[in-house]
């Protein structure tokens, strides 16, 4: 195992051949075949009318041989569960005794981050509790747990206290006040918390702060994004359904007719997506001026019910976006203004429905430059018999279709009920691979449902590259370790535990203890990753742009740990090399536009680029 402290170079600025594919062509073909199997069998098409979409765009590339798939060889990578071995013992209370109540299933999330600055990921898992009418109401379980990391992935618990038991779902990381720790903010059923880093431990600043939220709201996965480009972090929680005890008791959900079970969020009315402005350590409130209120035009009652959201500069305009990922209505995507406010315009991008025109039971979301080009591609995990949904943009983040099926992952997701989902390059190749976690809500469900599970298999979708006809392959459940092994799959996060370069998972479970799964991959790809350190407000960077170029292949990530379903990645980046051992160019472009060259002198290590105040 590599020592992670060879690895990390600090940079600091003075002072302070073959085309790959037609893509357009490449899509028509397979729409025509679609077109043609569809016809066969008498299936009606509704297309729904809105915004035309841009002339297809044909985009060429040159490519080296390291980074384009050339033969169909998945790459040997195995997942170890290291769980127990790692220091976890960490076991998630759910509250479940046998009255099914909807957030018992529903899980908590994760986060790794580096809580206290020694160059390492540090893990926190985010507990519920059982229900105050519950005879265990005494058992009090603790908020969470947060694990320091010793730099070669074996956890140790810090005995930082996260205040008392909450029905916790979502986590988001990031330092609200600019002094250079990275505070916590812990979303749940009831009442929310922020705790501030002091570097020895927590402080709970919920209250001083203003973004507690209503103490019967149900907050899903909150985010920290810089919205109006003013240098500090502000705060993003979307809201899940109208829910309480008493009308999940009253609706009497069962699925054999006898015996309770969890009911669905159709049943409940929508809420609200709540938007707090940062105003140098206490927050305001500013979700009806921002405009993620959106209102059912005929009835007036919030659409909603918001399970997870991607903050992304989708199109490139230095503003902030967020697409947030509802259950069983549309999903939204808010094009961010620059000044803090947005516009919804999912169903005219063509992220609010299924191809079908109907919305679906969406998860968990990722985004990412998947093709290594301008193209952007937005993953949704959704419902068991809804494939997981996969939309591709025009290259310019404005108008979206759902190629999931074109793209090889529809027809393998459709059986799985996903909730987490990550884009991560899990071999170094340069490419950037899907994952997604996955369980159903109900134990019984094979009675009723023999085709389901409650214990669901994750998968693993290797990009192919552009060369192929789709570009995603699924896994074979066999070549992943213990990966494969059926669990009931929740939030996922991702981090490199060891120092070793490639990406360690984490998934959790309801009532169950959390999945620790290191990858063992042994490609011998190259690889770098990249930590940012700002002077002032935004410490980490979050909203910059990170640009590698390798052999002619430019890849870009945006620094955004927010993802997935209820959790949080780490902060670095990680760009897989493949087989080259060289970087031609890494560029960072800040988050108020200023682009700033790095030299890399070397691969396999980490790099940590600082902004001093005169650049800005």
């Amino acid at each position: 195992m590599t020592d992670p402290s060879n690895q990390r170079d600090r940079y600091v600025p003075e002072g302070g051949d073959d085309q790959v594919i037609a893509v357009a062509l490449r899509r028509s073909l397979i729409g025509l075949l679609v077109a043609v199997c569809v016809v066969g069998v008498g299936v009606a098409v509704v297309v729904l009318s809105g915004e035309a979409e841009p002339e297809p765009v044909v985009k060429d590339t040159t490519a080296p041989v390291a980074l384009v798939a050339d033969e169909a060889i998945l790459p040997e990578v195995r997942f170890t569960d290291i769980t127990r071995e790692a220091g976890i013992d960490f076991v998630h209370v759910n509250g479940a005794q046998g009255e099914r109540l909807l957030p018992e299933t529903m899980g908590s999330g994760a986060a790794f981050f580096d809580v206290d600055n020694d160059g390492d990921q540090d893990l926190l898992c985010v507990n519920g509790m059982w229900w105050p009418h519950s005879d265990r109401a005494n058992e009090l379980a603790p908020a969470g747990v947060l694990y320091l990391n010793d730099g070669a992935g074996y956890f140790v618990d810090s005995g930082w206290g996260l205040g008392p038991p909450l029905q916790g779902t979502g986590v988001a990381c990031g330092d609200v006040d600019g002094d250079g720790l990275i505070d916590v903010y812990i979303a749940a059923v009831g009442s929310n918390r922020l705790l501030r880093n002091t570097g020895s431990g927590f402080d709970d600043i919920t209250a001083v702060a203003g973004v507690g939220g209503g103490a019967n709201a149900w907050a899903s996965s909150p985010a920290f994004a810089d919205i109006d480009g003013d240098g500090d972090l502000d705060l993003f929680v979307p809201q899940y359904i109208d829910w309480s005890r008493e009308k999940d008791i009253a609706a009497a959900f069962t699925l054999n007719g006898t015996d309770r079970a969890y009911g669905p969020p159709k049943q409940y009315a929508g809420t609200h997506c709540v938007l707090y402005r940062n105003d140098g350590g206490t927050f305001t409130d500013i979700s009806a001026q921002a405009g993620v209120q959106v209102v059912n035009a005929a009835t007036g009652v919030p659409v909603g019910k918001a399970l997870a959201v991607a903050p992304a500069d989708l199109d490139r305009d230095g503003h902030m976006d967020f697409i947030v990922a509802n259950d069983t209505t549309r999903n939204f995507l808010f094009r961010g203004k620059g000044d803090g406010t947005f516009e919804e315009v999912g169903e005219t991008a063509g992220v609010a429905y299924d191809p079908r025109g109907m919305s679906t039971g969406a998860m968990g979301i990722d985004v990412g430059h998947y093709r290594n080009d301008d193209v952007l591609g937005v993953g949704i995990g959704n419902f068991a018999n809804e494939m997981t949904s996969f939309y591709v943009d025009s290259g310019q983040g404005k108008w979206f279709s759902d190629e999931a099926t074109v793209e090889g992952i529809g027809a393998p997701t459709r059986a799985q009920l996903s909730f987490g989902l990550l884009l991560l390059d899990y071999d170094l190749d340069g490419r950037l691979d899907l994952f997604q976690t996955n369980g159903h809500l109900e134990e019984e469900i094979a009675q009723v449902q023999p085709s389901q599970s409650y214990r669901q298999p994750a998968q693993m979708f290797w990009n192919a590259g552009t060369q192929r006809l789709t570009c995603f392959e699924i896994v074979p459940p066999e070549t992943l370790g213990d990966l494969a092994h059926p669990i009931v799959g929740r939030g996922a996060t991702m981090a490199d535990i060891d120092g070793d370069g490639d990406l360690d998972l984490l998934i959790t479970q309801p009532g169950e203890r959390p999945l620790l799964l290191r990858n063992d991959q042994a490609t011998g790809h190259h690889w770098i990753r990249v930590s940012l350190e700002d002077s002032a407000g935004n410490a980490r960077g979050y909203g910059a742009w990170i640009e590698c170029t390798v052999g002619g292949v430019t890849q870009r990530r945006q620094v955004q740990p927010t993802r997935s379903y209820l959790s949080q990645v780490e902060v670095p980046v990680t760009f897989g090399l493949g087989t080259v051992d060289a970087v031609d160019a890494l560029v960072v472009q800040w988050p108020d536009g200023e682009r700033q060259e790095v030299d890399v002198d070397g691969v396999n290590r980490h790099i940590v680029v600082e902004r001093h105040s005169s650049m800005q």
